[in-house]
């Protein structure tokens, strides 16, 4: 863990400006959770407010694959079935409200913040 460990149990602090991004949702409260979870461990954050900014097929697709996510999982539960992966990244650039959030970015990685603590694995 970049910066050890610091004050209670399980808080992570980060090398001083840290870059990360998380694409989010200010209505979500685990886009809300994982949010404060980058700021209190000291990252730069940079917040992108996906349904206002929607991330291209291709941004997705690479953020996506960085992290290891299958674009249907990727996708709300809540979402229209699709027949493959493909699919889902035409659907999530498409109508990006089928996107599920968090997702954050930094150096180390991409997680689906979901639950918002995930976050600490790439700080």
């Amino acid at each position: 863990m970049a910066g050890g460990v610091a004050g209670a149990p399980g808080r992570v602090t980060v090398a001083s400006g840290a870059a990360a991004t998380i694409y989010h949702n200010p209505r979500c409260s685990k886009s809300r959770q994982a949010l404060a979870l980058l700021q209190d461990a000291g990252a730069d954050v940079t917040v992108i407010e996906y349904l206002k900014t929607p991330p291209s097929r291709d941004t997705l697709a690479a953020l996506l694959a960085r992290g290891g996510i299958a674009p249907r999982a990727a996708l709300r539960r809540d979402a229209p079935t699709v027949a493959d992966d493909e699919a889902a990244l035409d659907l999530m650039a498409r109508d990006p409200a089928t996107i599920e959030r968090p997702l954050v970015e930094t150096d180390k990685g991409v997680r689906l913040a979901r639950p918002p603590e995930l976050v600490r694995e790439i700080l």
